[in-house]
């Protein structure tokens, strides 16, 4: 088929039509497919009637076996690489394949198609114009917050992924980190039980189902912040000055000026708050 390459094919996320014809052409002519799970993509070759062979190539196995595959590549062979489901390389395995091959000299070209990232963004609601993939939260909760914290002040749309077992935590932590911002949660994107959750993050919170399937997280940028929270009582702002300092290890400093943005409160006052309330609680 030409100059040998490694194709990165860009595969369905849910919907097994959601494939390009040229991804198919590619899948059918490569000497090889390297796939992230190849019993999923068994599925989707055997469908399009592909009898292309496969080999497995995932996170642990992708150090030892990227230089067999640039063997290939500098033998004459086409391969094409997929993951589970969408494009390779997005917080799946790729960059090291990908970097090895352009070091190598080797053709590396995309075939691009279905993507859970712009899949839940386009149909959020929220601007488009400019926005943040950022991969998956840390699963700690103080690195969580630490990691929500970069986000404070970015103006974009962000887009991350979260597991089941952790995406009412990771949206109780943006709550607390970042304010009752804008956001939609997707699950089951371009599947017959795809569903968008829409609203503020404590609406969202609240109307979570039961956690099945990996979730995409669109939220609003600083500048779409609907309103600051509502003021809250000076004991309130102790008790979330203590869980900042103490549960998320931020300094006083920080904790004050955190909570400051989120209630529209000048940091004098949230100091002011937070003395009142512990000379009352003395």
């Amino acid at each position: 088929m030409g100059v040998p390459t490694l194709f990165l094919v860009a595969t369905p996320i849910g919907n097994l039509e959601d494939i390009t014809l040229r991804a198919l052409r590619v899948l059918r002519e490569v000497s090889l497919v390297a796939a992230e799970d190849t019993r999923r993509t068994a599925k989707l070759l055997s469908h399009y009637e592909i009898h292309t062979p496969t080999t497995s190539f995932y996170e642990q196995v992708e150090r030892e076996k990227t230089p067999r595959l640039i063997a290939r590549l500098a033998a004459g062979e086409s391969i094409a690489l997929v993951s589970d489901a969408g494009t390779p390389g997005i917080s799946d395995p790729g960059y090291r394949l990908t970097k090895a091959a352009i070091a190598a000299g080797a053709r590396v070209e995309a075939i691009p198609g279905a993507s859970s990232v712009l899949a839940a963004l386009v149909p959020s609601g929220l601007p488009t114009d400019a926005f943040s993939f950022v991969g998956y939260p840390p699963p700690r909760a103080q690195a969580r917050a630490r990691w929500l914290s970069e986000f404070e002040s970015r103006r974009e749309t962000l887009v991350f992924f979260e597991a089941p077992h952790r995406i009412r935590e990771t949206l109780a932590a943006v709550l607390q980190v970042l304010g009752d911002r804008p956001v939609v949660v997707g699950r089951e994107l371009t599947k017959i039980h795809e569903e968008f959750i829409r609203g503020s993050v404590s609406t969202v919170l609240a109307a979570l189902p039961p956690p099945r399937g990996e979730f995409t997280v669109v939220l609003g940028g600083a500048e779409v912040l609907a309103s600051p929270d509502p003021l809250p009582s000076d004991a309130a702002l102790l008790e979330s000055f203590y869980r900042l300092t103490e549960n998320e290890g931020l300094s006083r400093r920080d904790a004050i000026s955190r909570l400051a943005k989120r209630h529209g409160l000048a940091s004098r006052e949230v100091y002011g708050a937070i003395e009142k309330a512990k000379t009352s609680v003395e």
